[in-house]
């Protein structure tokens, strides 16, 4: 009896892709290693990679002011998870209200597009001036920007939802303040959960704004730290450890996306 075996041609399309993020991580670390050998720069503008490692594991071990590396990343996620949590939320009522009720929309749909449109720093200051400077004007900031990009993504999609829908709901009975909820919200969800990575992408972008202000521990706070005394080593550690717990961010979102929203695609 003669057996036939047959690889998997999907085996090879996941690998493709992995490989090819590999070589380009590679490629990007041999050029940076060739920039910092030839001195192009001095060392304290263009590190070599090796001068990051090591910061990498002294921070993991020793710490740098006072926190160790992990901890400065948990704190800096934790105000993150808090003012995307605020800031999703009521986004998402805000929105949903923008969508559907004319008058709402033209009383604050301006208003939404006037502090979407504000740099973080703009406002940070009257933050501090408000709330002072520990924990809430980080949160406030924070909040502040992840609320309108949720905010217009979920009003441009109820608005979007087709009136067939609607009307099919309120003939099979559902009630007034049912279908925002039973209909509206579902069929606007996978433009919302694309609104929703958008804002936790600007509230990572400003958690280095919002710890500019009493922010360690932090690993924003750590950067500016490491800025003040021209340690461009550890300030590039802080980039790399930004961008990579913002890709890993992202993956779960979109794992959420694909579990929430499967038809997405599909239609």
């Amino acid at each position: 009896m003669r057996f036939a075996f047959r690889a998997d041609p999907r085996r090879g399309m996941t690998a493709k892709p992995a490989m090819l993020r590999a070589g380009a991580v590679l490629v990007l670390l041999a050029a940076w290693q060739l920039i910092a050998m030839v001195r192009i720069w001095p060392p304290v503008f263009v590190p070599e990679p090796a001068a990051v490692w090591r910061q990498l594991v002294r921070t993991s071990t020793e710490g740098y002011s006072g926190y160790t590396l992990a901890e400065h990343l948990l704190v800096s996620l934790r105000r993150i998870l808090l003012g995307c949590l605020y800031g999703v939320t009521g986004g998402i009522a805000l929105g949903l209200l923008i969508g559907i009720v004319p008058t709402v929309r033209t009383l604050l749909g301006p208003l939404v597009t006037f502090v979407r449109t504000l740099p973080p720093l703009a406002y940070l200051s009257l933050l501090v001036i408000w709330f002072g400077i520990e924990e809430e004007p980080k949160i406030w900031l924070l909040l502040l920007a992840s609320l309108p990009p949720v905010a217009v993504a979920t009003a441009e999609a109820v608005r979007g939802v087709h009136e067939d829908y609607l009307n099919a709901a309120r003939s099979l009975g559902a009630s007034r303040w049912e279908v925002p909820f039973r209909v509206v919200l579902p069929s606007a969800l996978p433009e919302i959960i694309t609104g929703i990575r958008v804002a936790v992408g600007v509230a990572y972008t400003t958690v280095v704004a919002a710890e500019t202000v009493n922010g360690v521990p932090g690993i924003g706070g750590m950067v500016r730290d490491a800025q003040r005394y021209n340690q461009t080593d550890v300030v590039i550690l802080g980039i790399v450890v930004i961008g990579l717990s913002g890709l890993l961010i992202d993956f779960l979102l979109q794992t959420l996306d694909r579990r929430l929203v499967p038809w997405r695609g599909r239609g």
